[in-house]
């Protein structure tokens, strides 16, 4: 009876080293990746077809935004979401009356077309375009001239606008974008679903801020405000926004 149970002792003795072992390794292996997701390697860009629509090159290196959107965030949103959306325009379109329309105009058409697919694509396209152009690595701190003056007259402050904008975002359900948007002298801040975005309710973009997971959640996980206040904080390039101002 003593060796039978003896040798119990022993055999589970020895399962429960090598499954402490074995998790020990699993931990060790699974870390998670710091937030700058930095010098991995970039995904390749899906090869799409030809056409008359054609994705503007990114105003700045794919690693320049870190630390607060890696390089490889910038990667996958550039290269294969942002990319995609062009590759769908250049397919759908094909034959059909949006294939000489600019963005603009297939959003606007699109809009009031039963099938969707057109001016989600062409939305995303756009508000895409925007998105990357108001971004610059170690972006001005505080805007100036008469944007500076706007946002005071209707917010009160800049750091007001800010709290607005990322409050905004935390409310978006699902997918979409988060803007600060002009309409005549007043400013505000607009929620948009999916992959649409101001032109359809008549307002000036003057810029927004992706809120699709894709474009933070590498970075954030599931911290969305975060995501959207390290970018108002750090990267917005406020001389893109005040050139977008109507008269």
């Amino acid at each position: 009876m003593y060796i039978t149970t003896r040798r119990a002792f022993i055999a589970a003795t020895t399962a429960i080293a090598a499954f402490a072992k074995s998790d020990l390794a699993l931990a060790q292996t699974s870390d998670p990746q710091p937030a700058t997701n930095s010098r991995t390697t970039p995904p390749e860009p899906p090869v799409g077809p030809s056409g008359p629509f054609v994705q503007p090159p990114l105003p700045f290196g794919e690693g320049d935004l870190m630390p607060f959107i890696g390089q490889r965030t910038v990667a996958l949103h550039y290269r294969r979401h942002h990319a995609s959306y062009y590759n769908n325009l250049n397919i759908i379109t094909k034959g059909r009356k949006y294939a000489e329309m600019k963005l603009e105009q297939i959003i606007t058409e699109g809009f009031k077309d039963e099938d969707k697919s057109f001016f989600n694509n062409a939305g995303q396209a756009w508000n895409h375009d925007r998105y990357w152009e108001s971004l610059k690595p170690g972006g001005s701190k505080v805007p100036g001239g008469r944007l500076a003056q706007l946002i005071y007259d209707n917010f009160g402050s800049l750091g007001e606008m800010k709290t607005k904008m990322v409050n905004a975002s935390a409310g978006v359900f699902g997918s979409g974008w988060t803007w600060l948007v002009q309409d005549g002298a007043r400013l505000s801040i607009l929620n948009t679903s999916g992959g649409d975005g101001p032109l359809t309710s008549g307002k000036t973009a003057l810029f927004g801020i992706d809120v699709w997971e894709h474009a933070y959640y590498l970075d954030y996980e599931n911290r969305r405000p975060e995501h959207v206040k390290a970018i108002l904080d750090n990267l917005i390039n406020w001389d893109v926004v005040a050139s977008r101002l109507e008269v």
